[in-house]
């Protein structure tokens, strides 16, 4: 999977990773070579459809405050780039 750096528009497909503070997108999958990293997040709500806020960045960019499902959840960039999403805002 090609990861980029750009910061993604609405419609356009890639990782969470790319995307900025205030944006929104929806979960298309889960790309993960460990299956108890997977099932982690799916355990924490990061499922197919599931709609991501970013909410926060810390400040050295890792990690990074997420709101799904009604709460919110702080994740590794480096967990983020394996979440493919779909930009919604």
């Amino acid at each position: 999977m090609k990861t980029s750096k750009r910061v993604l528009k609405k419609g356009e497909k890639g990782q969470l990773s790319n995307l900025k503070i205030g944006q929104r997108a929806k979960v298309l999958g889960l790309h993960l070579d460990k299956p108890e990293v997977r099932r982690h997040l799916l355990d924490m709500g990061i499922t197919k459809g599931t709609q991501i806020l970013i909410k926060k960045i810390a400040p050295m960019g890792d990690p990074v405050d997420i709101e799904l499902r009604g709460y919110e959840l702080c994740i590794r960039k480096e967990e983020m780039k394996n979440i493919e999403i779909e930009v919604i805002e």
